[in-house]
């Protein structure tokens, strides 16, 4: 009778650990965290070459810890993944809950550093060279990327994480090419896309479409960009005109935009052609928006 008394207290002790093991794993989640791009301005540039080393997340005590999962280092060509093409980084489990950022380590040269053997960031041409991707401090600090989601308990969430290269690859006045991320974090099941064909386009010229956040826009963001700067800078994203004469602009959160319509001579800016208005933004949806280029110069 003693044995039996001692094994009922082991065996309870046995269950109350399993229970408390699966309470632990139902507050858990899993992030699938993915990349894409808006394609660069400039023609001549065939790829951006990035490589991740590391991938951090902010916590609720405010600090940073790493992904262990993610197997770095990963190089990607960022101009593969424009149009809403993506790639998967990694499914990383997170304790359930909302977070705000993330951080991207790079292999990249330092700015002042020398031109590196084998840089992990760097830009190919057309005519097959290459030339390194400098950074200001982002090798040692990262590149943060800012955007609220949801991990839920004992589910997932797909989060994408633009990087926008148009924004972030700039060329120096010296002729160098240094790398300031501007990255942000979209809920897949959140975002919607704007799209259309364009007409009428100028003989010779090139065409550019950007989508702000209704009202944002102002006439000096064409103008010419200050050192180490870019033009039209509070752009949420952009896309060129393709060979088929239209354009999609991808992962975008709800809400209305106004789209910047300007024209390029061979890859340069030249001027803004016109601005259309009130493009709403649905969860999920394609909203169409044709743009015939005769029509906006008259408007």
């Amino acid at each position: 009778m003693k044995k039996i008394a001692l094994l009922i207290p082991v065996a309870l002790l046995l269950a109350l650990f399993v229970v408390s093991c699966e309470k632990n794993d139902n507050n858990k989640g899993v992030l699938n965290l993915s990349i894409t791009d808006a394609p660069i301005d400039s023609d001549g540039i065939e790829g951006v070459y990035i490589t991740f080393t590391e991938i951090q997340y902010h916590t609720s005590q405010n600090n940073w810890q790493v992904f262990e999962e993610f197997e770095g280092p990963k190089t990607y060509n960022l101009l593969e993944l424009t149009r809403g093409e993506t790639d998967l980084l990694g499914s990383f489990e997170l304790e359930a809950g909302t977070y705000t950022q993330l951080r991207f380590m790079l292999d990249a040269p330092v700015s002042g550093s020398g031109t590196q053997s084998n840089p992990g960031c760097y830009v190919k041409f057309e005519d097959g060279s290459t030339q390194d991707l400098f950074v200001p401090s982002g090798a040692q600090t990262g590149y943060k990327a800012v955007g609220a989601f949801q991990v839920p308990a004992n589910g997932t969430v797909d989060v994408t994480a633009d990087f926008d290269v148009r924004k972030s690859v700039i060329k120096t006045g010296s002729g160098k090419y240094i790398l300031k991320p501007t990255i942000r974090l979209i809920v897949d099941n959140q975002a919607g896309r704007i799209k259309g064909d364009v007409s009428n386009i100028p003989e010779g010229k090139g065409v550019v479409v950007y989508a702000y956040e209704e009202g944002a826009y102002e006439e000096t963001e064409a103008d010419d960009p200050g050192e180490e700067e870019t033009r039209f800078p509070n752009a949420v994203t952009s896309d060129k005109v393709c060979d088929q004469n239209s354009y999609h602009l991808a992962f975008i959160a709800p809400g209305i935009y106004d789209l910047v319509v300007t024209a390029t001579v061979e890859g340069e800016f030249e001027e803004v052609l016109g601005i259309i208005e009130g493009v709403e933004v649905e969860s999920k949806k394609a909203t169409n928006v044709p743009i015939d280029i005769d029509e906006l110069l008259t408007d």
